[in-house]
């Protein structure tokens, strides 16, 4: 008899987990799009250190070689600068994408106050980043690098 009184909890516990499992697979993956990969590659690179923002860092930081990637905004207001940084990458064979704002690059790259609702405020537009060290890789890296490699490919 404490047989019986035994099997019908071990049944329930089995049931939880398998209702579980069926549960997990439900979400489906949707491809990320590159300027979402983007902005979760600056995001992941900023908490690791691995960002040089503005000229003068960009500029260090690819002369070093020490570049794997360059966001370069198409709204820059000296043309001088853009000549520098896509000289740069070409130089030393780095990686360079364009975005269309420089608020953007700035909010992606950091340069904001975040207020309670997550919605960022006090924007400082940044022309020029540079990712110096990726942080921890993921499935926005692996989209990004495939993009970049794609678009470099047809003009070797």
């Amino acid at each position: 008899m404490s047989d019986e009184g035994e099997a019908p909890p071990m049944e329930v516990e089995e049931g939880a987990p398998a209702e579980e499992e069926a549960a997990a697979p439900a979400p489906v993956k949707v491809k990320m799009d590159v300027m979402s990969a983007l902005q979760e590659v600056l995001k992941t690179a900023l908490m690791h250190d691995g960002l040089a923002r503005g000229l003068h860092e960009a500029a260090k930081a690819l002369d070093k070689r020490q570049a794997h990637l360059c966001v370069l905004a198409k709204d820059c207001d000296e043309k001088a600068y853009e000549k520098l940084v896509e000289a740069l990458c070409t130089h030393h064979s780095i990686y360079l994408i364009r975005v269309e704002s420089k608020l953007k690059l700035g909010e992606w790259a950091g340069l904001c106050k975040i207020d309670k609702e997550g919605t960022a405020r006090k924007i400082v537009g940044c022309s020029c980043v540079v990712v110096k060290d990726y942080g921890s890789e993921g499935e926005a890296l692996d989209v990004l690098l495939d993009h970049v490699k794609a678009a470099a490919a047809p003009a070797e």
